[in-house]
């Protein structure tokens, strides 16, 4: 059995204008020590799938499991997701600033949160332990700065400060949600380094949710690929670059920047409604090999080779042809 096991996931918030349904039936496995990397673009469900299995979607109609270590979170009451929450799951979010208090300085956060969980541990040793969780990810002058306020800090440094929360009770799981969005190159290569460093050092899970394939090409072990609330291509890192068969994918991959200056290539048009999705495939307005199949039925997540599976009608050998 993974450490995580996702199964049928389904999420929908009711709105005056209807439904939306933000995840529809994601399935995937995390084992301890892996990374399985969730991208897709703005609004694809990549965010709303986590935060739902942390409980964090309050108001939302939800379906399917989500057994961590042998506990259905879908399920657990709010006294038991707590306990989980930072002690055995630790969370980044994509704005450090909207999840450090303004008012209160980083030792005495990181303290509080380390002590809500260890109510032996006393102030002292947890202050002691967050003087450490900062010098371990590469914060100068640690013992000096735990008493600085989030404002002091730069954005990487704010980053890291989250990763040293996270990190603070050695969770089994990380999920890491846009981690490195605002940060320039430097910074974000730094700030992966140091989750690296601490997944190889206590053999933590990461599930990190990125729209940055360069991010992904460094980091997962694993990959799947959502597009309008639903997964589209799930298969190992190196599939996913030079054995993908999703159209979806291919899209993605042909909007990086390369090396030869050559022009970008964006994919066409806009993701569907979540509220009036289309009766077929959901890229199906946007794919530039549909055909008349794709419009009426929504293909499956099928196999089509080791441990890779994709939800397109498009034969194997034709996806292959177009994308060499």
């Amino acid at each position: 059995m993974a450490l995580l096991e996702v199964r049928d996931l389904k999420v929908s918030f009711d709105t005056p204008d209807g439904a939306v349904r933000a995840v529809r039936g994601l399935s995937f496995d995390v084992e301890a020590g892996q990374t399985l990397a969730v991208v897709g673009e703005s609004g694809s469900g990549k965010s709303v799938s986590t935060q739902t299995i942390t409980g964090l979607t309050r108001g939302a109609t939800v379906s399917g499991t989500a057994y961590f270590d042998g506990t259905d979170l879908i399920t657990a009451d709010q006294s038991t997701l707590r306990h989980l929450r930072g002690a055995r799951i630790g969370m980044i979010f994509q704005d450090p600033l909207s999840s450090l208090h303004p008012h209160y300085r980083i030792g005495w956060q990181i303290v509080e949160m380390i002590r809500a969980h260890d109510s032996v541990i006393s102030k002292k040793d947890a202050r002691k332990r967050a003087a450490e969780l900062l010098t371990l990810v590469g914060i100068p002058r640690a013992t000096e700065r735990i008493d600085d306020y989030p404002h002091q800090f730069s954005g990487g440094m704010r980053q890291r400060v989250m990763i040293a929360m996270a990190m603070a009770l050695d969770p089994a799981l990380l999920i890491a949600d846009e981690p490195t969005t605002a940060l320039d190159v430097t910074v974000q290569a730094q700030v992966l380094n140091v989750m690296r460093r601490l997944q190889q050092q206590f053999g933590t899970a990461i599930v990190l949710i990125t729209h940055d394939l360069g991010v992904v090409a460094e980091m997962a072990d694993e990959v799947v690929v959502m597009y309008a609330g639903t997964v589209m291509e799930r298969a190992p890192r190196r599939d996913i670059f030079y054995r993908n068969h999703h159209p979806y994918t291919q899209g993605l991959l042909a909007s990086l920047p390369t090396r030869s200056g050559e022009r970008l290539t964006p994919i066409a048009g806009s993701p569907p409604s979540l509220i009036s999705l289309p009766k077929g495939c959901p890229f199906a307005s946007r794919c530039p090999h549909v055909f008349d199949k794709c419009r009426t039925e929504a293909p499956p997540l099928a196999d089509i080779g080791p441990r890779h599976q994709s939800a397109c009608w498009l034969p194997v050998q034709a996806s292959e042809a177009i994308a060499s």
